[in-house]
């Protein structure tokens, strides 16, 4: 019996719903994106970014950059940003150029703005069990669980990669919801013996089809984070074998499951910013 997918394009509506009647609530709530450069799949990601939340009535600033910018001029317009008082939320778009020092970047972002959640602060504030700003994907993810009301307490959950805005988030998250949490990445002996005894499978490596049926234990739920492009073709594929939906009891489609959910994430904690920045709690040092 084929699983059940995880309808991320569904659910996501339904999140950007929700954001939109919160931009009403608050009144005025303001996205900033930076992008440097002209990487074809980051135009893809701000686009769909900016036309998202100009659809729930923010006030979208799209603010793009050449490819040659110094990195004092990008700090420069970050540091703007921070001090604008009409814009709650602040994305640099990742990856930079080369001659960018990403984390000297990232670290410029105020972290009250800090809406991808990768601030030294949020992710510091995630570690101790106190996150505020998290990065939208495995914020999105961890919704859609809820959604299919998805049993983690006590569940077995492998997380497959560790990066800064997927996999150690993702993990944090579900250990905080009491899972027991194994990471796995490119050194890790017999990933096939750990993905095997995973009640809950994340992958989130960018290699497609790198987890094939035999890996996933029958009835588990696959999150597959994966988006990787056919060359010379518009076709995603996840790093997950579709035909493991044969042992699966829940998957995520490849596109359709954890893409929509990533923007409806990050619309969603724009909002959350902007309460926290007109409540006069903010993420900072002082707190």
């Amino acid at each position: 019996m084929a699983a059940t997918l995880l309808d991320g394009k569904t659910l996501g509506a339904k999140v950007r719903e929700e954001v939109a009647a919160s931009v009403a609530e608050v009144g005025h709530v303001g996205l900033a994106t930076i992008l440097v450069g002209d990487d074809p799949a980051s135009h893809v990601y701000i686009n769909l970014k900016q036309k998202a939340a100009t659809a729930a009535g923010m006030e979208a600033r799209d603010i793009h950059l050449p490819t040659d910018t110094s990195e004092e001029d990008v700090l420069a317009m970050i540091a703007a940003v921070n001090n604008d008082d009409a814009i709650d939320g602040l994305l640099v778009q990742l990856p930079l150029p080369d001659h960018l020092d990403e984390n000297r970047i990232i670290e410029a972002i105020a972290p009250e703005k800090d809406i991808d959640g990768i601030h030294p602060m949020n992710a510091g504030r995630l570690y101790l069990g106190r996150p505020t700003l998290v990065p939208g994907t495995p914020l999105g993810i961890m919704r859609m669980l809820d959604e299919y009301e998805i049993q983690l307490q006590g569940a077995n959950a492998v997380v497959i990669g560790r990066s800064a805005i997927v996999g150690k988030p993702m993990a944090h998250l579900l250990l905080q919801r009491n899972a027991t949490v194994t990471v796995c990445h490119s050194r890790t002996r017999d990933l096939a013996a750990h993905t095997r005894e995973a009640d809950i499978l994340v992958a989130a490596v960018g290699s497609t089809h790198l987890v094939k049926p035999d890996m996933v234990k029958k009835g588990a739920v696959v999150v597959d984070v994966g988006m990787n492009r056919v060359p010379d073709s518009k076709k995603l594929l996840g790093d997950v074998d579709p035909a493991a939906s044969e042992r699966a009891a829940y998957i995520t489609p490849v596109p359709g499951g954890v893409g929509p959910m990533t923007i409806a994430m990050v619309l969603q904690n724009t909002v959350t910013a902007a309460r926290l920045r007109r409540a006069g709690t903010v993420v900072s040092p002082a707190n």
